[in-house]
């Protein structure tokens, strides 16, 4: 598997020039090539970036740049979102040696980083079907991103040399994008039945969300759910001829 062509590392609001050159370079280090910047908040072609990354100046130069995250994420099939503090959310965390072998199998994926002040909101872990912790010290847990993307990125290199991977699917998993338009399919729908109020919403889609991403769904299951909602949407819309 070609990890070049097959990981993106996706960096969310990054505020440090110096943390995406050190980026930048580590991933040249192991042989990743796709930095992805979600709406960052510094200038990753600047002076300090360039520095940091040394010989990874392509990486930078080669970064692509995106306004929200689900835009980011669009041809990706997998996302893995990381993450390390306790949001209330009941999410199941697991080590880079449980998780990682997941982006080998050969689908296009995506390893989510937050920015540096606050980690990924709830709303962007959203996005993601599994997520990552480091595991550290207890009484200094927090990790700078350049080193949380450096434990990451040579974790999967390293897979990827002892070809540990997982035998991929036989099924075609679906896109990032097309699962995201089921959510909000279903979302709207469940609306318009009354299953879901808008002030209870979003709660209720989050718990939606964990339980399909679970179930990691094939484009063709996607395309039988959304023929449901589809046909749900049909059988309460006013036929011709019904009494006014």
């Amino acid at each position: 598997m070609n990890l070049a062509t097959n990981v993106r590392i996706v960096l969310v609001e990054p505020a440090g020039a110096l943390n995406v050159g050190a980026i930048a370079r580590v991933m040249k280090n192991m042989g990743l090539y796709q930095l992805v910047l979600v709406n960052p908040q510094c200038d990753p072609l600047g002076e300090e970036a360039r520095r940091m990354a040394v010989h990874g100046g392509e990486v930078l130069e080669g970064a692509t740049r995106f306004e929200n995250l689900p835009e980011a994420l669009e041809g990706c099939q997998r996302a893995i979102a990381t993450t390390a503090r306790d949001r209330h959310v009941p999410l199941t965390l697991e080590t880079p040696k449980q998780v990682l072998p997941w982006c080998l199998e050969g689908s296009p994926t995506a390893l989510i980083f937050g920015p540096e002040y606050r980690g990924l909101s709830n709303q962007e872990l959203n996005y993601a079907q599994r997520f990552l912790g480091i595991p550290s010290n207890p009484e200094y847990p927090s990790l700078n991103l350049a080193q949380a993307v450096a434990v990451c990125v040579y974790e999967l290199y390293q897979l990827s040399q002892n070809n540990l991977a997982v035998p991929p699917q036989t099924t075609e998993a679906a896109r990032l994008e097309d699962i995201e338009g089921y959510y909000q399919h279903l979302e709207s729908t469940l609306l318009k039945i009354g299953y879901l109020q808008p002030h209870t919403a979003t709660a209720r889609m989050a718990k939606f969300r964990r339980l399909y991403n679970r179930a990691s769904l094939s484009h063709d299951e996607v395309a039988l759910l959304r023929g449901i909602l589809r046909q749900v949407e049909w059988a309460i819309k006013p036929q011709a001829g019904d009494a006014e």
